[in-house]
Order: structure tokens, then C-alpha cells, then sequence
């Protein structure tokens, strides 16, 4: 049913940093922050909506009412971004975006973002919030996973054991990460030929309950899902696993890929 959804929150950019070389950090809010539910998840997401240009959409913007009522070509182009802050007293949310020159969508948004910029953003969803019943925690990701990752470490419990993996380009894409946990971070160069699997197949896992979460390039996140399940033995309901984007896609191929996969599963049980 048209409008059973919730009017995207419509944010201004109040200022942006360079953190690294590839990734730059947006800061947002305005009034339209209020609209803004967080929901206390690490992995909390937006989708940003990115209008196309000649089209008038209804207002407010509403997916629900864009869908039900417009045709697909005309539907705003959207990606999937992390909440790496949300901080209501300060009145910011901040968005961390990947960026390799001009190639993909949001990342060369990001590079030329100035402050009072509009964000139309869609959410947030979630699913991973690290709990007190693991006896260690094992986080694994690329770039695309590290401000997810960021976030984890910084809501876990004081003293707790962290095993960390973190696969960026080079050491110039190294981020300082925070954490009250008991945190060994390890950062995988692809420069130097490290990589994601090879570093937590050759994990010693610790004993005790894990729980886990890896995220990233789909295809190492393949890999990875079967080690941890098949032979590591982690349990399923103890791992949040998924694939964020896949080499060689566009956002909206691998989503679609997704949706296939997903639905294939469903028909196979």
C-alpha cells in the first residue's frame, strides 16, 4: 500500500574531512535530523537517495509513495552507507564513503560535497550489536565493513576479547579505532598481497563462544561463511555475515544478484 513508509530524512552537510587517502567522512544534520530514529545497532544503514535529474517527485519524499506511483526508471538511485555516528546533542550524523576517483556514485558525491548540501537518506536498518554472552569476538572486513567495525569496538563490553581483521589498500588507509575491549587489530595490506581469508583461516581461535561479524567484498565473504560455519563450527544464530558489494558489479547488479540468491535458498529448504 502506497505511503506505509517513512518520508526520507532530508539532512544538510555541515562539514567534511579527508580521514584517509579513499575515504572521506560526511557530517550532516539541520532540522530534518529529528526525524531520525536511531535503533542501537553497529551495523546501523541508510540508504541515500540520489534524485535523478528532470524528475519532479512528490512531496514529501516518500519511497513508498515513488514506487506506487512512478515508473521504475524514474526511481532515485540509492546506496547503501553505514551510520558511522549519530549524536543528537550535537546535532550530527556522519556518513563514512569510500572514494576511488569517479568511479562509482556516492564516493565522487562525497569528493565535491559542500557544506549546506542536501542528503536525502532512508532508514536506518540494522541487525549487529556485539553481546554480553560471546566469550570473545571476531570482526573481519574491508573498507567497505570498517566503519561498521569502528562502531562494534566501541560498544563493546570493557575487558572483553577482540580479534580484528581489517583489509584495506595500504598502511596510508590505516583509521585510529577506539575500544574498551581487550582488541588485537590487524591491518591487511592488498599492496603487499595480504588478504582477508588467508588472515582468519590462519586465525588461533581462542576458546569459547565467538560471535562474529564479517562483512565486505562478497567473494571473500563467501569463503569466509563457509570456514566459519563448516569448520570452524561458529554458530549460526552467533554470526552476522554478508557481502556488501561484489567485484566487478554495480550496486544495483549485486543487489539484484542478492535478491536471486536469496530466493533460490528460500525455494531450496
Amino acid at each position: 500500500m502506497a505511503g506505509k513508509s517513512r518520508p526520507a530524512v532530508r539532512l544538510r552537510v555541515l562539514r567534511t574531512q579527508r580521514l584517509t587517502p579513499h575515504m572521506i567522512r560526511i557530517v550532516a544534520g539541520g532540522p530534518g535530523l529529528a526525524d531520525f530514529e536511531p535503533n542501537g545497532f553497529a551495523d546501523a544503514y541508510v540508504k541515500m537517495l540520489f534524485p535523478q535529474e528532470g524528475v519532479e517527485y512528490p512531496q514529501p519524499f516518500d519511497m513508498g509513495v515513488i514506487r506506487a506511483e512512478m515508473p521504475r526508471e524514474q526511481w532515485p538511485v540509492m546506496r547503501t552507507y553505514t551510520v558511522r555516528y549519530y549524536d543528537a546533542n550535537a546535532g550530527e550524523l556522519a556518513l563514512d564513503f569510500v572514494h576511488h576517483g569517479d568511479q562509482g556514485l556516492g564516493g565522487p558525491w562525497a569528493a565535491a560535497a559542500r557544506p549546506g548540501d542536501e542528503l536525502l537518506l532512508a532508514g536506518p536498518g540494522g541487525a549487529y550489536a556485539p553481546g554480553e554472552e560471546a566469550d570473545w569476538h571476531l570482526l573481519a572486513g574491508d573498507e567497505s565493513a570498517l566503519p561498521a567495525i569502528a562502531v562494534a569496538l566501541e560498544a563493546m563490553p570493557a575487558g572483553v576479547p577482540v580479534r580484528v581483521f581489517v583489509e584495506v589498500a595500504d598502511p596510508a588507509e590505516e583509521q585510529p579505532l577506539v575500544t574498551k575491549g581487550d582488541a588485537q587489530i590487524q591491518w591487511l595490506h592488498r599492496a603487499a598481497g595480504h588478504d582477508l581469508v588467508s588472515a582468519v583461516r590462519a586465525l588461533d581461535f581462542p576458546g569459547g563462544t565467538v560471535q562474529a561479524f564479517v562483512h565486505g567484498e562478497a567473494g571473500a565473504v563467501k569463503e569466509l561463511r563457509r570456514l566459519l560455519l563448516d569448520e570452524r563450527g561458529v554458530a549460526r544464530e552467533m554470526l552476522s555475515i554478508s557481502g556488501y558489494w561484489r567485484r566487478g558489479r554495480t550496486d544495483e547488479e549485486w543487489r539484484a544478484e542478492k535478491a536471486a540468491e536469496r530466493a533460490a535458498e528460500e525455494a531450496g529448504r
